[in-house]
């Protein structure tokens, strides 16, 4: 095979390298996500209005009306106290998030 030949043959490749890489990342994509303590009984809920998925070790949902710390409470509330709680990228601090863990059960 000429060098030419394999340098194609690595390129073509590559896509698929890199599919191969994001189809085994964690699935934990959504403008919310809370990460419980412990490993939840059921692996869906609903919060007034916002669709609450559970894969991956959190709870994963689309963008609501309701302030990030109700939300986060909401969540505390139904599945006990959160190592983490993500709105939009940015995960609450720790201030934050001992206040949303204040309703926890």
């Amino acid at each position: 095979m000429s060098r030419y030949t394999r340098i194609l043959a690595a390129l073509a490749a590559a896509p698929l390298f890199g599919a191969g890489i994001a189809a085994a990342a964690p699935a934990t994509s959504g403008y919310y996500v809370a990460t419980p303590t412990a490993v939840p009984t059921k692996t869906s809920m609903i919060t007034h209005d916002t669709v609450w998925k559970f894969r991956d070790g959190a709870f994963t949902a689309a963008k609501a009306p309701e302030r990030d710390m109700v939300l986060c409470q909401l969540v505390a509330q139904r599945v006990g106290k959160l190592n983490a709680f993500t709105v939009g990228g940015q995960a609450f601090d720790d201030a934050s998030l001992t206040k949303c863990n204040a309703k926890a059960q």
